[in-house]
């Protein structure tokens, strides 16, 4: 395990200085909506806290502290914090897989589909579309997300956003709960999936819906996809362990200890296995984190486009 200041101080500095954790400049890590043909104007703004954005930069860091967290090099990972930010973020972006990057972009294109599908008004700004700051609250540094959190509200208050479309549980949860307990601002927050009004034809199938903890936890959603998958002839298998009692990927765990992240992610995935149905996350930490264990996933949002 490696020592949970080290990375709270790397990613507090990062976000300090790029509103990035990783360091990663805007431009580079969000780059999805140029083929989505996105109005800027709408009822509602598309808000994707650039959560499936990152999964790919997640998925290549956490693989080098994997590779050296029990080694005598996880001593020095407490200098990456004087490293300039957008230097080592430049050097992420360039070693990170481009066909990962493809792969969950196109996951929130599919998200878009569905949106417009269900003649949702929606609109996109993708320089007002920044992190949320979330895991630096779930890290315990409450001073560094708020200070952020804060930023990002008045930046988003100053451009007239009134309501916004989340696709994760993370970003929601941080909109929905924490940004009007730390910041004083309140936005209209919903989950993509709540707005859906599919009329599709139906997709005759059975699968296991993995509950995020934020969603099934916290946020009490977990039967709101489950009956828009239902509108779509989608069945949901009873899981061990969901909804307020869900039981984590263990994902979250992985920037201190990816050994811990995986044994607890294994738990978890036994549980979905024992279903004997596809396995179908709405999470994009959930959903790597389970496809690192060996599972065949799919995010939600892929399932129900084959529906419109």
């Amino acid at each position: 395990m490696y020592h949970p200041r080290d990375i709270i101080d790397t990613i507090a500095g990062n976000l300090r200085t790029t509103r990035n954790p990783f360091g990663i400049p805007h431009f580079l890590v969000n780059r999805w909506w140029r083929k989505a043909n996105l109005p800027r104007r709408g009822d509602a703004m598309l808000f994707t806290g650039l959560m499936y954005q990152f999964i790919p930069y997640i998925e290549t860091s956490t693989g080098y502290l994997a590779k050296y967290e029990e080694s005598p090099l996880a001593r020095y990972l407490r200098y990456a914090r004087y490293a300039p930010g957008y230097l080592s973020g430049l050097g992420l972006a360039m070693i990170t897989p481009s066909r990962e990057k493809q792969n969950f972009d196109r996951i929130l294109r599919d998200i878009v589909r569905i949106l417009k599908a269900s003649q949702v008004d929606l609109y996109y700004r993708p320089e007002l579309d920044r992190y949320s700051g979330i895991l630096l609250y779930d890290l315990g540094d409450q001073e560094t997300f708020v200070a952020h959190a804060r930023w990002l509200a008045n930046r988003l208050k100053r451009a007239g956003v009134r309501k916004l479309i989340t696709v994760d549980p993370h970003t929601t949860y941080a909109l929905k709960e924490l940004f009007p307990k730390y910041t004083g601002t309140s936005f209209d927050v919903h989950p993509y999936f709540e707005l859906l009004r599919l009329n599709g034809h139906t997709i005759q199938r059975t699968v296991t819906l993995h509950d995020p903890c934020f969603y099934g936890r916290y946020l009490g959603l977990s039967d709101v996809p489950a009956r828009a998958l239902a509108g779509l002839g989608i069945t949901c298998v009873e899981v061990d362990r969901s909804g307020a009692f869900t039981h984590c990927c263990g994902g979250p765990a992985e920037s201190i200890s990816p050994k811990l992240a995986g044994e607890v992610g294994r738990r978890r995935l036994a549980q979905l296995e024992a279903t004997g149905a596809p396995i179908v996350a709405m999470c994009p930490i959930c959903l790597a984190n389970l496809r690192k264990l060996g599972a065949d996933v799919q995010d939600l949002s892929s399932v129900m486009v084959q529906g419109i």
